[in-house]
């Protein structure tokens, strides 16, 4: 598959396929910037990168194991989702789960990004839903072990 991007600032670095079957593509902090992320706070860092996904598709932004397990850094939503109709900049919320300043250099990788399908449902109201053994059961319902 072929996922057109454009380089919203000269100076971005394409997103990059680490290792032949990498699922995620890395997305880099712009080359000649670097950031300062406060303690237990977020910062939105700029890929200079926009993207055509193509309809039916989604990206979705993880963290990089390395930056968030060995510095705490990870995106704060978790995980980001770019819809196929968005044009706009690949930017990434990177929060600081530590007690120290953090310092993203320029041109450093910051997250990943997975190209994936999806399924758009249609959502239907209705009174009652199908009963399953495990109902209405929430967190932790199905057992701790």
């Amino acid at each position: 598959m072929k996922v057109n991007f454009k380089k919203l600032n000269e100076s971005a670095i394409v997103p990059a396929y680490a290792s032949k079957n990498a699922a995620g593509a890395d997305l880099y902090n712009l080359p000649d910037t670097q950031v300062s992320v406060p303690p237990h706070k977020t910062v939105l860092i700029h890929t200079g990168i926009a993207m055509e996904i193509p309809e039916g598709y989604c990206g979705l932004i993880f963290a990089r194991s390395g930056l968030a397990t060995k510095r705490g850094l990870a995106p704060a939503n978790k995980v980001g989702v770019i819809d196929a109709d968005y044009r706009g900049e690949i930017m990434v919320a990177l929060h600081n789960h530590t007690d120290e300043l953090a310092v993203v250099d320029a041109g450093e990788r910051v997250a990943q990004l997975v190209i994936m399908p999806y399924i758009a449902a249609e959502l239907c109201e209705c009174e009652e839903l199908s009963d399953t053994e495990r109902g209405c059961g929430g967190f932790g319902s199905t057992g701790t072990k």
